[in-house]
């Protein structure tokens, strides 16, 4: 995945009531679906390339002893 998720810092608001904090939730999962459902495929394919791209750099670790 893209290095955005690290960046990112969430500060919740700490006076929500559980009802206010499900309707978040809730309207997140919602907005979630709708855009798996116009996205997803194309999602998909790039997470599929990032994991093949991260496979292909674990084979390549430079520190790793010489097998020979």
């Amino acid at each position: 995945m893209s290095g955005l998720v690290d960046l990112m810092t969430f500060e919740l608001p700490e006076h929500w009531t559980p009802e206010q904090a499900l309707a978040v939730q809730e309207a997140l999962e919602a907005f979630s679906e709708a855009l798996f459902a116009v996205y997803g495929a194309q999602m998909q394919a790039l997470i599929a390339e990032e994991t093949a791209r991260n496979e292909q750099l674990e084979l390549l670790e430079f520190d790793d002893p010489l097998p020979f």
